[in-house]
């Protein structure tokens, strides 16, 4: 199962440049002068980050297997969720100029292609998420962190399976939020992107506009949501922590030997040894 697990990120990451043109070209459906360039900047991001980001990820899984054996805390998990984030944003600062690049090149026909996009798109959440049963919607979580959980311990036992259940049937959880802040972030996206290319405005106001974007997605406006999403942050440290209590001895071991290979397949896929 582990090995399993290492050859599907190494086949998952050596993929990633073709994937992450297929993806976004779904949403903006590329030009001939487009496409060429997308690639030229997704394959120079994916360089970069092979020799500068797969190292410091490989260092956070290195600390994680330290703590494996023994307790973790709620703080402590949320620091590697902050660490995770730190290294987000730095992708989004150092694509910024191939993004800046591309959006001052967006059509008209682009613009309508993206919305038709997006309407799929929350047709698609709203029916697999809203539009659930509460008790549908609460199995439907469990299944899908008991099938991540079991990525890093194994097969998780019923006691560890009763405090993963007992988490979320206490969660805040609120799909409807979570499709509101999609669709403020799509037609803040899609006004951003009209104003940068409209006839005259210069590279720096693009790049203004851009930035301020980015801002908005990382620190949402909507100040309740910002409370939410922190506290549902905070909930999943709680969350991650009890079950990584509940679990044995032999459960911590095999996390650790996850992490072990985990970092190993970084390693090989970074050119370090």
């Amino acid at each position: 199962m582990g090995l399993g697990a290492c050859s599907a990120i190494k086949l998952g990451y050596g993929t990633l440049p073709d994937l992450a043109y297929w993806w976004l070209d779904g949403y903006i459906d590329f030009n001939e002068t487009q496409g060429p360039l997308a690639r030229q900047e997704i394959t120079r991001l994916h360089a970069w980050h092979r020799q500068q980001e797969l190292p410091r990820l490989g260092e956070m899984l290195g600390r994680l297997e330290q703590l494996a054996p023994g307790s973790i805390s709620p703080p402590q998990a949320c620091a590697v969720v902050t660490e995770v984030q730190a290294r987000m944003n730095g992708v989004a600062d150092r694509a910024e100029p191939a993004m800046l690049g591309l959006a001052t090149t967006v059509t008209a026909r682009q613009l309508r292609h993206l919305e038709r996009k997006y309407r799929n798109n929350n047709e698609t959440f709203r029916k697999d998420w809203l539009d659930l049963p509460a008790s549908e919607l609460k199995d439907k979580r469990y299944q899908q962190m008991l099938e991540r959980a079991e990525k890093i311990y194994g097969s998780l036992d019923e006691p560890q399976r009763v405090v993963l259940r007992q988490g979320i049937a206490q969660s805040m959880y609120e799909p409807q939020r979570i499709l509101a802040e999609r669709q403020r972030r799509q037609q803040d996206l899609l006004h951003t992107l009209r104003r940068m290319a409209e006839p005259g405005t210069a590279t720096d106001s693009a790049r203004t506009l851009l930035r301020a974007y980015l801002e908005r997605v990382q620190h949402s406006p909507d100040a309740g949501y910002r409370s939410w999403q922190d506290a549902l942050v905070q909930e999943g440290c709680r969350m991650f922590s009890a079950v990584h209590e509940s679990t044995t001895a032999a459960q911590r071991q095999q996390a650790v030997r996850r992490l072990r290979a985990y970092q190993r397949d970084l390693r090989e896929l970074s050119g370090g040894h």
